[in-house]
């Protein structure tokens, strides 16, 4: 990722119940704790009916805008795989994708607007971006609910940013622990399992 003095751009996507805001939430919380300026936005087109999610993340020393400008994401975090080859164009040269494979065809699919890509993963390996793909939807599964699939996905990243990993899993435990003390635990092993999942792939690639 780029060096702390520099602004960091990561653009999330998704479909709606995916976790997609919350997920940036945390990341933004994470960055504010270390006393990064940060600014957000998002985007939900009928999120409760599962429709197009995305969420916009720049933090750095000065942030003045929360838009990230095509062409120039460090990192897209796909929660859907035909979402992030949506958004590839986002993408600076030498930027990480990270997009979970489970699949969950979006409405505009369904309605038939869209064809649902044969293989986004090799699309996009394609275009010669660094893609760590792993199927987030079956680890969170593992633990006996889906929901978990954002926990997952902020475990995926946690090794790719400009910090050390321990901050993004303490902002996931802190929003657990004030809202839902309960699933502080599962979340800690979901967290945990990205991280592996994404660690796995790179050495098998």
């Amino acid at each position: 990722m780029t060096a702390s003095n520099k602004t960091t751009n990561i653009l999330v996507c998704g479909t709606g119940g995916q976790g997609v805001m919350t997920a940036t939430e945390i990341l933004a919380e994470a960055a504010l704790s270390l006393g990064f300026d940060a600014k957000k936005t998002e985007v939900a087109g009928m999120s409760q009916r599962s429709g197009v999610v995305t969420s916009h993340l720049r933090f750095g020393q000065q942030v003045l805008s929360p838009q990230i400008v095509p062409g120039e994401a460090d990192l897209l975090v796909g929660f859907e795989a035909a979402e992030a080859l949506r958004w590839v164009h986002m993408l600076r040269p030498g930027a990480v994708v990270l997009m979970n494979v489970g699949r969950l065809v979006p409405p505009v699919v369904n309605i038939g607007l869209f064809d649902y890509p044969d293989d986004p993963v090799a699309e996009i390996r394609a275009l010669g971006l660094d893609v760590h793909a792993f199927d987030a939807s079956a680890l969170a599964l593992e633990l006996g609910n889906i929901r978990l699939g954002n926990t997952v996905m902020l475990g995926a990243m946690a090794d790719r940013l400009p910090f050390p990993a321990e901050v993004l899993r303490e902002a996931v435990l802190a929003r657990f622990a004030s809202r839902k003390p309960q699933l502080v635990d599962v979340n800690r092993q979901a967290f945990e399992l990205g991280r592996r999942a994404v660690a796995e792939e790179a050495l098998a690639a």
